[in-house]
């Protein structure tokens, strides 16, 4: 007897060790270590998985500027309907919130592990290592979370806690409510009908229609801005020509020159002597439509206060431009400006 269950088991071991049982079709061969090492890109919120570099904000500038600025706007304030990085603090719990990295993720890592993972669209995973912590580090700085100056890497990246850290809890629901809804379905005493009584709806989506008499008071007003203006002040061309270079950090958002319309920002052809946040069809921010109502005007000593901070000088804009930090870029824009008066 003792023989024929030897038997019986090597028999039974035989059998789970043949293809149909176990699995195995006898193709390929195994992994190796290298090889899953280059597939496993995990980088989670304790660290865990973080490649060892390092990356400056403006490096990240740049290498943000050539790679993403297309699709998430040279500020990471978003471009057509691709995301918004940057902005949306104090949003959450609006009708219509910004969920961003600087309002809304809990951790960093998340940000840094989709980048490195996914990112640029089309040809993801092209990045270094440093260049992914540049990146991450230039986003933080786009949401005033950093300055300048900053540089992450893998040894002060849990230094980093994002605004909205503690506003996710752990799921729970598997052991917590379960057990409490996951019954029978009652397919009993139904209603009759069903009506809808609610219907989702999207901000900013359809334009505001404005009316004929809107439009010519705002025609009349720019008649009343343009009869008040003084003669133009003097023009430096060499200073202009320095400041085309430094508008470039501008044009995502705003045009100039022949043809310019509003985008993400209104057009500034003109913008000296005209009234702050009065270029029609533009869709301001409460801040801005508060200095038209008290008939502000844009001075060059007005725009260089704004180009050095403009989220310090028109508290509440949405504009997610951190500023100007030269003085000497912030008058070269301005001569720029000029020559579209």
């Amino acid at each position: 007897m003792s023989k024929f269950l030897n038997w019986t088991l090597a028999a039974a071991i035989a059998a789970l060790a043949t293809p149909a049982v176990a699995g195995k079709f006898g193709l390929g061969r195994a992994a190796l270590p290298e090889e899953i090492a280059a597939w496993d890109l995990d980088v989670s919120p304790d660290g865990t998985g973080l490649p060892v570099g390092s990356g400056d904000v403006f490096t990240g500038d740049e290498v943000f500027a050539e790679n993403c600025a297309v699709c998430h706007g040279d500020f990471a304030e978003g471009r057509d309907n691709w995301p918004k990085l940057a902005g949306g603090k104090g949003t959450l719990a609006d009708k219509d919130p910004l969920k961003t990295v600087g309002s809304y993720w809990p951790h960093l890592s998340t940000t840094f592990d989709y980048i490195n993972r996914s990112m640029p669209f089309g040809n993801a995973q092209s990045l270094s290592a440093d260049d992914v912590y540049a990146i991450t580090a230039y986003i933080l700085y786009s949401n005033d979370l950093v300055d300048d100056e900053f540089v992450l890497s893998n040894e002060n990246f849990m230094d980093v806690v994002l605004p909205n850290a503690d506003g996710f809890i752990i799921d729970d629901r598997e052991t917590a409510e379960y057990a409490i809804w996951r019954t029978e379905p009652c397919m009993s005493d139904c209603k009759d009908d069903v009506k809808i009584t609610m219907r989702a709806t999207v901000l900013d989506v359809t334009p505001d229609e404005e009316g004929t008499d809107g439009a010519e008071a705002a025609a009349a007003e720019e008649a009343q801005v343009a009869a008040a203006e003084p003669a133009a002040p003097a023009f430096d061309a060499e200073l202009a020509a320095a400041g085309e270079k430094v508008f470039k950090k501008c044009k995502s958002c705003h045009q100039v020159g022949d043809g310019a319309k509003n985008k993400t920002g209104p057009q500034l052809n003109a913008i000296f002597g005209r009234t702050i946040g009065g270029v029609e069809g533009f869709r301001y921010s409460k801040v801005f439509q508060a200095q038209a109502d008290a008939g502000a005007v844009w001075t060059e000593e007005e725009m260089a206060a704004f180009l050095a901070g403009p989220k310090k000088h028109f508290k509440g804009t949405k504009m997610s431009f951190n500023g100007l930090k030269k003085d000497d870029d912030i008058a070269e824009v301005i001569e720029y400006l000029k020559s579209f008066q």
